[in-house]
């Protein structure tokens, strides 16, 4: 009888070990799955189950529509397809970041707008042709100065 309760108690041992061990951890990360997919907000980039990744344009209940490429092509997947969020929105597509000034008042905050990554290329391109402009100025003004 004493060898039978102790058969028992390792059986039940071994089951609570692996509950433990094994399925609790998964059942807390499908919650967090499912979380992230019921969280998901327009502007929010994902990354499908696919690979495909692209930026929220729109939510319904179940699915979500999904633009992708330069072109910004569209295409309308189902919310358990999101693998997962790179970037998330936790405000309005319209509000603008605060960021502290450099200077030596810390109080200070200055409203910068975010700007999309193709605006930041052309206006540093265009930061670099205003300064080759300004060299060629000082270039031909040394010149004239030269005469």
């Amino acid at each position: 009888m004493d060898q039978f309760a102790t058969s028992i108690g390792l059986m039940l041992l071994l089951i609570a070990m692996m509950y433990f061990l094994m399925i609790r951890p998964q059942k807390k990360k499908e919650r967090e799955i499912q979380a992230m997919r019921n969280n998901l907000m327009v502007g929010d980039e994902v990354v499908t189950i696919g690979g495909i990744c692209g930026k929220i344009v729109k939510t319904r209940e179940e699915t979500v529509i999904i633009q992708v490429g330069a072109d910004k092509i569209k295409f309308e997947i189902m919310r358990w397809g999101i693998s997962r969020v790179v970037e998330s929105t936790t405000r309005p597509a319209s509000a603008k970041k605060a960021r502290p000034v450099d200077d030596d008042d810390d109080d200070e905050i200055v409203e910068v707008k975010k700007m999309p990554r193709k605006m930041k290329k052309a206006r540093d391109l265009d930061d670099a042709d205003a300064a080759a402009n300004e060299a060629d100025n000082a270039d031909s003004t040394d010149e004239e100065n030269e005469k």
